[in-house]
């Protein structure tokens, strides 16, 4: 198995951190911007993309603040991705900051993939 490059991306977002926190947080909210369909059982998610399927564990939270999902089918257990909300206290800015992990071939395209993900919670959220 190739070893995979974290990267880091920042997504400013005009909404309050409690409404983003419900969008990154619960099956139904994912289901609006992430996945077509989005079901949980516990700390089980199950993400469903026409007629693909994958399973993540949750493996941590804070409310209003993080969550972070394993995908069940990675046997390497050190990567993740990571959905965190960061609130500038001066400015009173939201930002999404996404944590995730690809092969050394594949960053830009994820880069791209995520970036087309937050553009659609955006739109979900009445965001610019």
């Amino acid at each position: 198995m190739t070893d995979r490059i974290q990267f880091e991306m920042e997504f400013p977002i005009q909404v309050s951190q409690r409404l983003l926190y419900q969008y990154i947080s619960t099956p139904s909210g994912l289901s609006e911007w992430f996945a077509d369909n989005v079901n949980s059982r516990g700390e089980k998610f199950t993400f469903i993309w026409d007629d693909s399927e994958e399973t993540a564990n949750l493996i941590s939270k804070k409310m209003s603040e993080k969550i972070r999902f394993q995908w069940l089918d990675d046997e390497d257990t050190d990567y993740f991705f990571d959905l965190r909300i960061q609130f500038d206290e001066i400015t009173k800015d939201v930002s999404l900051i996404v944590t995730d992990f690809a092969e050394d071939d594949e960053v830009e395209e994820s880069k791209m993939l995520w970036t087309n993900q937050v553009l659609d919670l955006k739109k979900v959220l009445g965001s610019s």
